[in-house]
């Protein structure tokens, strides 16, 4: 199980981006909270807490993730994130990765119209993500420049779903791929059910993802390297 579990996330570059947002303001209130399951297993959860202070609004993700068989942990993910937005446009992030004892950090600042972006780990390479960026490398950190308009790959932001790609924020590479609105279903939650729109990914990212009327993240499907199927499940 030494091959990545978490799907390598979600979305990015094309202008206009912005915060959806429900007719009376932000869709989320203080926290959002799934359960992560494996082929119908618990493993985990992935949480995040939203707040304003000084004009900005912070997300800050938390997940941790382990496949265990017979008392043994055979794979483990953690990763640790703070996004801090002004308005539609992402002023900073500062993440930390441990992929099955591999360790990773991504961080991005804005630079004006521009992001700024560094990122580490074990198979950094001195490589822009695309072609059209700006990037070096100085003791095995990669740095960047990237559009400002940029999403982070943090699932949240129903926004995503408009973009060709994102920011990776647990390898800090670009990714790139298509959505396609695949319509309404009901999905269900630990105390009932949500009507929500299923949008699915290819590309550099396979999957699916829900969300509810209120524009709302309430659900997601991947299938994972070793071909097992993982499934968020929204806690409320």
């Amino acid at each position: 199980m030494k091959r990545r579990l978490l799907l390598a996330t979600l979305l990015t570059t094309t202008a206009g981006a912005r915060f959806a947002r429900a007719a009376d303001g932000f869709p989320y209130g203080d926290s959002l909270v799934f359960k992560a399951y494996r082929n119908g297993s618990e493993i985990g959860h992935h949480s995040l807490r939203f707040s304003e202070q000084g004009g900005l609004r912070h997300v800050s993700t938390s997940i941790d993730l382990a496949v265990r068989m017979l008392g043994l942990t055979f794979y483990k993910f953690t990763y640790r994130c703070q996004e801090s937005w002004s308005g539609d446009l992402l002023q900073s992030l500062d993440a930390e990765t441990e992929d099955d004892g591999k360790k990773y950090v991504v961080r991005a600042s804005r630079a004006g119209d521009s992001l700024s972006v560094e990122h580490s780990g074990p198979d950094t390479v001195a490589k822009a993500s695309t072609g059209d960026q700006q990037g070096s490398q100085q003791g095995g950190v990669v740095r960047e420049t990237i559009p400002g308009t940029t999403l982070p790959s943090t699932h949240w932001n129903i926004a995503q779903v408009r973009q060709s790609g994102v920011l990776n924020t647990e390898y800090g590479k670009i990714m790139n791929f298509q959505v396609v609105d695949a319509g309404r279903q009901t999905i269900k939650t630990s105390t009932g059910t949500l009507a929500a729109t299923r949008y699915d990914y290819t590309g550099e990212i396979n999957m699916s993802q829900w969300f509810d009327d209120r524009s709302r993240w309430v659900k997601s499907t991947f299938v994972a390297p070793d071909s097992s199927t993982i499934e968020y499940v929204l806690q409320e």
